[in-house]
């Protein structure tokens, strides 16, 4: 038991020494999401499985709060509609739930963020394809060598590890990061502005 948890403990500190020398990637991520919402513009967030909780987590922190108090920001995990999840996959096929709900939330100006410890999830790349169709912009965060999103996406912030536990571990991390920094870059009277532009 103690052997397990040794070498779980030395991959893990071993994944974040790699993080130590991604910051600018992911702060070019980063900007990408501080400037959408700025701008007044909303952010998407999709993935599966473990991604999935993910991208929820990341919506809940925008829409709720990471460490301050402040108003409620826009952004939506495309993970958590039952009844359009299922009646996409069941109408056109389960490639095609997120992209689906790109087609019909998706506005010029918005981010989607498609989260896969692959860079391979269909779902996440014909996603991205219609987010780019639309003028939203595309965030990826990936594992493993970034497969094949790591070329389509406006940013890409790629963990360099082939265990999807550890690359999961290593996102969470760029997530809690991420709300942090909009957090702290998004100045409330700028936010406000730009939400009264809408109106």
């Amino acid at each position: 038991m103690n052997d397990l948890l040794s070498s779980y403990i030395e991959e893990h500190q071993l994944v974040f020494k790699k993080i130590a020398e991604m910051r600018s990637d992911i702060n070019n991520a980063a900007e990408i999401l501080v400037q959408t919402i700025l701008k007044g513009q909303k952010i998407l967030v999709c993935g599966n499985g473990g991604s999935a909780a993910d991208a929820q987590h990341f919506s809940a922190e925008l829409v709720g709060r990471f460490e301050k108090e402040r108003l409620a920001m826009p952004a939506i995990a495309l993970t958590t509609d039952t009844s359009a999840l299922t009646a996409i996959a069941n109408d056109y096929g389960y490639e095609t739930v997120f992209a689906r709900q790109v087609d019909g939330l998706g506005n010029k100006g918005d981010t989607l963020v498609g989260i896969s410890t692959s860079g391979n999830s269909e779902n996440v790349m014909l996603a991205i394809e219609s987010a780019q169709k639309k003028g939203v912009k595309t965030v990826g965060l990936l594992g493993h060598d970034g497969g094949k999103m790591a070329d389509i996406v406006d940013a890409a912030v790629i963990v360099p590890h082939a265990n999807t536990a550890r690359i999961q571990e290593a996102h969470i991390f760029v997530i809690h990061y991420w709300s942090a920094l909009i957090e702290n870059n998004v100045k409330l009277d700028d936010f406000v502005k730009s939400r009264k532009s809408e109106s």
